[in-house]
């Protein structure tokens, strides 16, 4: 069920229905909300609502068993038992695939004939979020820095909630559990806030990521060879994910200030960013701080000395090429970023008492250095990464370069002019700042290019595949 279908329209009327008579029964706000979310996820794979239950029921029953005790190896052993099985289930129906492909090709090579039976494990979409949410909460209860849930309707509601379910963000136990345990106050504010994220989500998504994804495909399907093509669709590709999952993010968070939840702020204008470090502090923050303070620090972060930070460093965005998927392009793109934030460390360190690069030479490194690792993570495979390196020594303009670029820039058009006043005011919010009127006209304009654009065969969000 996707959030730009007419399905989630009619499930979220039939919902905010139920939901308004409920509202003030914690009891039966949370069994609503849990199957409701359950008969959301339901709607793609009703096969998966088990798997999503019984790891739920285990992180469950394993986070009361690590609260009560006062043993140090039980608990250790208990959140061991937790983070093997989620990361088991995340390993099996994520990395199975690939590892048999890759050593039945291993086999082949050495002359070894294989005749499996072709079979193929479907991926259960959401399962990279809500595997790490549920790893997070059992960590965090083991660190103590907060109680384990004594009710099971709450929880299950927690991990399955339907807003953040299938593509985040990737919530805390800390701060959006006790939402489930409190009285629900909704504002108007509340509520017009929730309404432009939807708003602005939807647009993001429908009028700008769905129409950037063809532009995209011209230069990566096939994979051309002229070095201005490749430029400008690695820049038509870097608008489609930013909008299309940044879209997806305001959606999630917009609907969940409807029914008067907060979630995390996923993205902080990314592109703005001034340095490698500073983009990461902007882009999938919940990603990347749930890395940080469950890998990074873990691992020693930089308190043990240079090359033992750049291996931490290197091997945490390592991982974070392989959470998006067992595939060469994303485990590249981990090893770009991770070589990244090497340098960026490096520079930092060499110069801690000197004035930082402008800000605008630090964009325009930045900017350079995330869009080639686009490339790397928008190619289908080494031999396309490859032709497409090459490609960017070839000067030679494409024939169909003016109609492109101009289809490009109405497109980026919005998305610049909204985030460039945003920048400006310093506020994600800044169209609730306007007057009635003109609020009124800024976000009719968009209704109305979401009915021109709406499509009765929605396309699914990016994140989905991961």
């Amino acid at each position: 069920m996707l959030f730009n279908s007419t399905e989630f329209l009619v499930f979220f009327a039939l919902f905010l229905a139920g939901f308004a008579v409920v509202r003030n029964s914690l009891r039966a706000r949370n069994w609503l909300l849990l199957v409701a979310s359950y008969g959301f996820y339901a709607a793609w794979d009703y096969r998966f609502t088990g798997l999503l239950l019984a790891t739920s029921l285990l992180d469950f029953t394993l986070a009361r068993a690590i609260d009560r005790s006062t043993l140090p190896g039980r608990r250790r052993a208990l959140v061991a038992v937790s983070v093997t099985i989620n990361l088991g289930v995340l390993g099996l129906f994520k990395y199975l695939n690939f590892f048999r492909e890759s050593f039945a090709a291993l086999l082949q090579a050495g002359g070894w004939e294989t005749h499996w039976r072709a079979w193929q494990i479907i991926l259960p979409v959401g399962v990279s979020f809500y595997t790490f949410q549920s790893i997070s909460y059992v960590v965090d209860v083991y660190r103590r820095q907060m109680p384990a849930s004594r009710e099971l309707v709450p929880f299950l509601a927690y991990v399955a909630f339907f807003p953040q379910l299938v593509a985040g963000p990737i919530e805390r136990g800390k701060h959006l559990l006790p939402q489930f345990t409190r009285t629900l106050v909704i504002t108007r504010q509340g509520v017009e806030a929730g309404l432009w994220l939807i708003l602005w989500g939807l647009f993001k998504k429908v009028a700008l990521a769905d129409n950037l994804a063809p532009l995209v495909d011209l230069v990566y399907r096939p994979a051309t060879t002229s070095g201005p093509a490749v430029v400008l669709g690695t820049i038509a590709f870097a608008l489609q994910i930013y909008c299309d999952f940044s879209g997806y993010t305001d959606v999630a968070r917009g609907v969940a200030r409807l029914l008067g939840f907060e979630l995390l702020l996923n993205f902080n204008l990314p592109y703005f960013a001034t340095s490698l470090r500073d983009f990461w502090n902007r882009w999938h923050i919940s990603l990347s701080t749930w890395i940080r303070d469950y890998l990074y620090f873990p691992l020693g972060g930089s308190r043990r000395g240079t090359g033992r930070t750049y291996l931490n460093l290197a091997v945490t965005m390592l991982i974070c090429g392989l959470w998006h998927g067992a595939a060469v392009n994303y485990v590249l793109w981990g090893a770009w970023h991770g070589l990244g934030l090497m340098v960026n460390h490096g520079w930092r360190s060499l110069r801690p008492d000197r004035a930082p690069l402008p800000a605008f030479l630090g964009w325009g490194l930045t900017a350079a250095f995330v869009l080639f690792g686009w490339l790397l993570f928008r190619a289908e495979s080494l031999d396309q990464i490859i032709q497409l390196t090459r490609a960017l020594a070839d000067p030679q303009l494409p024939t169909w370069w003016r109609p492109y670029l101009g289809n490009l820039v109405v497109l980026a058009l919005p998305l610049v002019a909204m985030q460039a006043w945003q920048w400006r005011t310093g506020r994600l919010d800044a169209p609730l700042t306007l007057q009635p009127w003109p609020r009124a006209i800024l976000q009719g304009a968009l209704v109305v290019v979401l009915i021109a654009f709406w499509s009765a065969e929605a396309a699914p969000f990016i994140y989905f595949q991961f």
